[in-house]
């Protein structure tokens, strides 16, 4: 744990009624290293732990699907702190700002305040600032990092691909894959016993149409078919080790195949973690951690774990390209802007801006799905339904939006639009990261140079459907 936990402010740990969690990434009871160092300074100080959710009304793009997501696991979230005799406040604010002062408020008789380390969309930002307002009250505020099997500050730098991240993975993983957070919740002594709260009246913990309706927040972008929280994420993970672990390798990229994880909504939301989904894998292989001591660093997507191929294909893309889109974002001030490119991608992409394009669209044509493009007309209906795009076609739909744009800044700033509008994994660092890839990032020049996309990785509807079995696909979703 020690490159995990972080001061935020110099503030000590004190004298109070109990240690708050304040919940904002890690949203899970279990497998959970917040939570794990909230738990182990109460028991050190001999008192007992609050946890503190907020769902905040005014930050961007927030909407009916977001929020019913988010509260399917705080309805989990109750039910289990509940059975450990644990205080724990969930809050849904009923209006921007309405929910000033409440952190101030519990964090009033707090020891000391712990919460999670997330380097993507706001989040980090309104952890410095709780960490200055904290500093104010002399209340001590600590951040853990939960994200990735490697921890954030166990690299000094960015890397700029996977090869060379996975090469600093292969070095230091087996290090820290023996370091896992607790499984279970055991239950407390006693519960902590909080201040009254009666000004900050939370809208209900609801996620049915009705509660939503009476919320300042975006009912254009409706809930998805499926539903967040732990249990339900449980579930995602019991699905692929029984039923699609071991045809990932070969089936995941084909969208008639179902072989996709389905995980990432609930990893953006923290309602699983990725020590649990690994572990999972290793498990159901019969694998111990231990055996990648001593292992030889080549960099390699394959052979390093010794597990079967269609594992370590899983693992690529859990551990090595996961990681690396949350290397980026904490180690880069500019990350998810245009600017944070690589230099070669932004040159050869200014050399083409003036290209003649052999479509164009309007931004609101292609949220509509109006393309002459039935293959990314599919993929955006997808994502417009059920807050997700197969992983191989959202891929394609970002490199289309590419070339239909105006020029490669208009078309960055759409596909950061539509995927934190409407995808259930969005303004998230991995998210991040893919579409930062449809302009160059992690990748490398290709040729031939062609109009638009110079030499930045080029990708075609004619080619995706000649390798791809999508003709399922394709009636479900034109």
């Amino acid at each position: 744990m020690e490159l995990r936990v972080t001061a935020v402010n110099d503030r000590a740990v004190r004298a109070g009624d109990y240690v708050l969690y304040w919940m904002i990434a890690a949203r899970r009871s279990t497998h959970n290293f917040a939570l794990d160092r909230a738990c182990a300074l109460a028991a050190e100080l001999g008192k007992p732990v609050a946890v503190f959710e907020p769902l905040r009304a005014g930050y961007q793009w927030a909407s009916d699907r977001h929020h019913a997501f988010v509260i399917d696991g705080m309805i989990d979230n109750a039910n289990a702190f509940a059975k450990a005799n644990i205080a724990y406040v969930p809050y849904v604010e009923p209006a921007p700002g309405r929910g000033k002062g409440l952190l101030a408020a519990l964090a009033d008789r707090a020891c000391a305040v712990v919460t999670d380390e997330q380097p993507g969309f706001f989040l980090a930002r309104m952890v410095a600032a709780a960490g200055t307002a904290l500093d104010a009250r002399e209340v001590r505020l600590e951040q853990v990092d939960g994200s990735g099997l490697l921890p954030l500050r166990a690299t000094d730098r960015a890397f700029a691909t996977a090869v060379s991240f996975r090469r600093e993975l292969q070095k230091q993983l087996p290090h820290y894959l023996l370091q896992r957070p607790r499984a279970t919740l055991p239950r407390a002594a006693r519960i902590a016993k909080l201040p009254k709260l009666a000004r900050w009246a939370s809208a209900p913990v609801d996620r049915s149409v009705a509660a939503l309706a009476r919320l300042p927040i975006d009912h254009a972008v409706p809930p998805v078919s499926y539903r967040g929280g732990s249990a339900a994420a449980r579930k995602v993970v019991h699905d692929l080790i029984a039923h699609n672990l071991s045809r990932y390798g070969d089936d995941h990229n084909h969208p008639d195949r179902g072989a996709s994880s389905g995980l990432s909504p609930y990893l953006h939301f923290g309602h699983v973690s990725v020590h649990d989904v690994a572990a999972r894998v290793w498990r159901a292989a019969g694998w111990d951690p231990s055996r990648v001591a001593g292992a030889r660093v080549t960099g390699s997507r394959e052979g390093w774990w010794g597990l079967p191929a269609s594992s370590e294909a899983f693992l690529d893309e859990l551990v090595t390209w996961r990681e690396l889109g949350y290397n980026f974002c904490h180690h880069r001030r500019d990350w998810g802007t245009y600017g944070s490119l690589p230099a070669w991608a932004r040159a050869t992409l200014a050399e083409h801006a003036r290209d003649a394009r052999p479509e164009h669209y309007t931004r609101a044509q292609l949220e509509r799905a109006e393309t002459a493009d039935p293959i990314w007309n599919a993929a955006q209906r997808e994502l417009l339904a059920e807050g997700r795009i197969h992983n191989y076609l959202r891929m394609l739909w970002g490199k289309k939006i590419l070339e239909w744009s105006a020029s490669p800044r208009t078309a960055f700033a759409t596909l950061v639009e539509l995927n934190n509008k409407y995808a259930v994994d969005g303004r998230d660092p991995n998210s991040n990261s893919g579409i930062s890839w449809i302009f160059g990032l992690f990748d490398r020049p290709w040729g031939p140079e062609r109009p638009i996309f110079g030499t930045v990785r080029y990708m075609s509807s004619a080619a995706t459907r000649r390798k791809l079995e999508l003709a399922d696909y394709l009636a479900r979703w034109s």
